[in-house]
């Protein structure tokens, strides 16, 4: 048995690479990795990488994250600035005992210091969008933050060892040095490859507040399904955060058990997930929450898929 499942429709072509390897007996950490970068690498995924949206500075800030459910190996970058692919930089640092979570200028440090490709991540249509953005706060009065999707991954081998990642690059136009979950062990990832491995997405000052990774992996260490447990989880904070602070921000979560069973849940409506399985191709699904906390999960239909792409790729203009 080996499976794969990461949020957002983003994560699509990565998947569809790296599972052939794991099909064939890869490592669960190699198809996180090159999953991952397949996202970082593709300029118009707006919230990732290469083409992530900038700071309030105009400056592309990446976070990531790196976590080994069999030995609890774990790296992370925060704030990383002028460095392509950071999971892959989080992942060298999942290796040492010790400052294996580095941030800033210390990141980018060790990423030169290990020859990690220095690159502007800056491009000129995420320059657009941050034009266009202020243009619309002066005009409308709207909150400069948006476009804040991680892509979170989790992955099981046929040896049966699990792997979590993930990377982002923030809510747009946030504070320098801002970071949210993403990175973070517990919040925007947690995987035990006895039991099994969640990731989340979303507003991360709010998801950090439940440390949602982990309560949906404790949840199934108590015998829940990965689909209750991600509805239990999501249901339980947002009404935690309801009831102290009168509303929640948007927490979506995948996960996947051991045995590769998965689920996955979301307070919006507009979520969406992949999955791939030794018995299911890669495949996106789009995610409605129901009143009762329940989750329908519908299959993406070619034209939602080809809107999806077509939407994310179309010419920009710069707004006077």
């Amino acid at each position: 048995m080996w499976g794969m499942i990461a949020t957002w429709r983003m994560a699509l072509e990565g998947i569809q690479k790296v599972t052939p390897n794991l099909e064939a007996g890869g490592t669960a950490g190699d198809a996180i990795e090159g999953a991952i970068k397949e996202v970082e690498d593709f300029p118009y995924f707006k919230s990732v990488g290469y083409g992530g949206l900038p700071n309030e500075e105009m400056e592309v800030e990446l976070d990531a994250a790196y976590l080994d459910g069999s030995t609890f190996d774990f790296g992370a970058v925060c704030a990383l600035k002028q460095f392509a692919n950071p999971i892959s930089v989080a992942r060298a640092l999942s290796a040492y005992k010790v400052n294996n979570v580095l941030v800033g200028e210390g990141a980018a440090a060790f990423a030169k210091a290990h020859h990690f490709e220095e690159k502007d991540m800056l491009t000129d249509r995420a320059k657009i969008h941050f034009h266009n953005r202020l243009k619309d706060i002066e005009r409308e009065q709207l909150t400069p933050y948006a476009g804040h999707d991680t892509v979170g991954m989790v992955g099981l081998d046929v040896a049966g060892d699990m792997v979590a990642g993930t990377s982002t690059s923030g809510l747009f136009m946030k504070k320098p040095g801002r970071v949210g979950d993403s990175p973070f062990i517990g919040s925007g990832l947690y995987v035990d490859s006895t039991i099994g491995g969640a990731t989340a997405t979303g507003l991360g000052e709010d998801l950090m507040k439940g440390v949602i990774s982990y309560e949906i992996v404790r949840l199934m260490k108590e015998g829940l399904s990965p689909q209750k447990a991600c509805e239990k989880a999501v249901s339980d904070l947002c009404e935690r955060l309801k009831r102290a602070r009168g509303e929640a921000g948007d927490i979506s979560v995948v996960a996947m058990n051991a045995k590769g069973d998965f689920g996955a849940a979301s307070n919006i409506e507009n979520f969406s997930f992949v999955v791939a399985t030794s018995t299911l191709a890669p495949t996106v699904f789009r995610v409605h929450p129901q009143s009762d906390g329940t989750m329908r999960h519908e299959l993406a239909t070619k034209e939602w898929l080809e809107a999806y792409l077509e939407e994310r790729m179309k010419p920009l203009e710069v707004k006077e």
